[in-house]
């Protein structure tokens, strides 16, 4: 079956990509979620994943052409027999090369082949989930947008996911008919992982939703046999006992056993080695290991005996049992009942907020100082000029990019706060990223990023400032938006809070709070003589790691 890679869109306003470089050639053998090429946008530089395993038969794209967004530019065959009579035909006809394919026999080809003859030609295209950013290897579903059998334009919003870095909507890679929805909503899905099929150049949703509908019960049937399969084989194969390593440089293949992304990445955050990934016998296609298959022997590794060196008379510790997953909080041992008290599930973003500020405490040494600051300029400055500001900007003037710019000057100033801690070494970062803590409709806080915010004066600060917090209002951030940010500012202020103690936003090891703007009484000393003044005094404080930064730095 003949597969087609796109032109992934990696952005809301993203048409176009250029192909870097590719990391696989013709005829070169791929894994599903391989990395086979890398491509460049003007927002970002990332790798594509490929949608399915297969061949890669043909490359239509060459590397450093710009290519549109949805454009085909290569073909997989995920049939190994095609694509050897694919390869070794190379050069003869299209017409030849197409001979192969009706002697194919099985039925999800001959199912596919009817469909396309039933709409008068129309080609099937496979949705996958996106990668929304260079660490990111899966995203939920939250919303459909459309239904099957609905008609969609190139770029119309088709769904809505979420991933622990921003909520953000997908476009209609092309023009079509929603064929068929193979990922439900609140389903979390590898990136790469084809989520529907879109039936293009007129392909009718009615008429196409035989061969959907005969092959929905088979995927049906299939997953309750494969949960079994998880919780029996995601186990170490050595006879019950679990396996101790010393491995955690995780490769993508090993052996024959090939490891996703998200895998890798999973073993790395709960320190799996990889002699225990190649002991788990996984339960997907050719025994590969499945997010469920690690989340089960994560949550059941400390029960099975490990295998120890026989000169060990003590046993190891092992590693603390897991009944949660990851990304919820913990769950509190008290008992709600009756009628006076009301049960609120915390939607996704709030359990992602909720870990990262739970895994901040348990990274970072976290102490706040706190200072005395008299803005009165600043608020006599802001006050003469916000009107003509707003005539001709186009928008208000906030005290944010006042206080934006003050922490850039400290930062220049101060540089070893702009730092960040990898294992016993300090990152000294050259740029100056400046992320702020926006408030969304909905009471959740994201904190999008100014990237080389040193290079930007007031109106350049409150123009990135009105424009990031904006389309975080409006769920149109990228990945790359709250990427990068080598130190935080939060405004406890704009809700009448004198002062607070934030939480740090790793891996940054400090975050300026700047509180409520009062009129205080204050004594004053003028040509020498004591006197007693109306003047705007705001408390501003920082919250600091002091595994790296010690109360003199931040004091200063």
């Amino acid at each position: 079956m003949k597969v087609d890679v796109v032109m992934p869109k990696m952005g809301e306003s993203l048409q176009e990509g250029t192909i870097i470089k590719w990391l696989k050639k013709e005829g070169e053998t791929v894994e599903r979620d391989e990395m086979i090429l890398e491509i460049s946008t003007d927002k970002v530089d990332t790798e594509v994943p490929s949608p399915q395993s297969g061949v890669l038969t043909k490359i239509l794209a060459q590397e450093e052409e710009v290519v549109e967004v949805g454009a085909k530019i290569a073909e997989l065959e995920t049939d190994a027999s095609a694509a050897g009579s694919s390869s070794s035909d190379d050069s003869s006809s299209q017409e030849e090369e197409s001979t192969p394919e009706p002697e194919e026999s099985t039925e999800e080809t001959s199912d596919d082949s009817d469909a396309g003859s039933d709409d008068g030609g129309g080609d099937l295209q496979d949705l996958v989930m996106p990668k929304m950013g260079e660490s990111l290897q899966e995203g939920t579903i939250t919303k459909w947008l459309k239904s099957e059998g609905d008609e969609i334009e190139r770029d119309e919003m088709i769904l809505e996911i979420s991933t622990d870095k921003v909520d953000t909507e997908v476009p209609s890679p092309v023009a079509g008919v929603l064929q068929q929805i193979l990922a439900q909503e609140e389903e979390t899905v590898e990136v790469g992982s084809v989520i529907g099929k879109i039936a293009t150049k007129g392909g009718g949703g009615a008429k196409k939703s035989a061969p959907a509908k005969s092959t929905a019960p088979a995927k049906e049937e299939s997953k309750p046999a494969a949960k079994p399969a998880a919780q029996t084989t995601a186990q170490p194969s050595g006879g019950g006992q679990q396996v101790q390593g010393t491995t955690y440089d995780i490769p993508r293949k090993k052996d024959g056993k090939f490891f996703s992304p998200l895998v890798r990445a999973m073993a790395t955050d709960e320190k799996v080695s990889l002699e225990e990934l190649m002991s788990i016998n996984g339960s997907g296609n050719d025994g590969r290991i499945t997010k469920e298959d690690l989340e089960n022997y994560i949550s059941n590794r400390g029960s099975a005996p490990a295998q120890q060196p026989q000169q060990q008379s003590a046993p190891a510790p092992q590693p603390q049992q897991q009944s949660a997953p990851s990304n919820a909080p913990t769950q509190s041992s008290y008992s709600f009942s009756g009628g006076d008290s009301e049960v609120i599930p915390m939607d996704r973003m709030r359990k992602l907020i909720a870990k990262h500020m739970v895994d901040s405490k348990h990274t970072s040494a976290h102490v706040t100082s706190v200072a005395e600051v008299d803005v009165t300029d600043i608020v006599n400055y802001r006050e003469k000029h916000k009107a003509s500001f707003l005539e001709r900007e186009g928008m208000k003037l906030t005290y944010t990019p006042f206080f934006a710019k003050a922490v850039i000057e400290g930062v220049k100033q101060f540089p070893m706060i702009n730092v960040s801690v990898d294992g016993t070494n300090i990152i000294k970062h050259n740029r100056l990223n400046l992320g702020f803590a926006a408030a969304l409709p909905d009471g959740n806080l994201i904190v999008p990023v100014i990237k080389n915010a040193d290079n930007y004066g007031l109106t350049g600060l409150q123009r990135s400032i009105t424009d990031l917090a904006s389309r975080a209002r409006s769920k149109n951030l990228q990945p790359d938006d709250i990427q990068g940010g080598t130190i935080t500012l939060t405004n406890v202020g704009t809700f009448g809070t004198l002062f607070g103690t934030p939480v740090i936003n790793q891996p940054q090891v400090a975050i300026i709070g700047v509180g409520a703007i009062k009129k205080q009484p204050k004594v004053m000393t003028v040509n020498g003589s004591d006197s007693i003044a109306i003047r705007h005094i705001m408390y501003c404080s920082i919250t600091y790691d002091h595994r790296v930064v010690d109360g003199m730095l931040a004091g200063q």
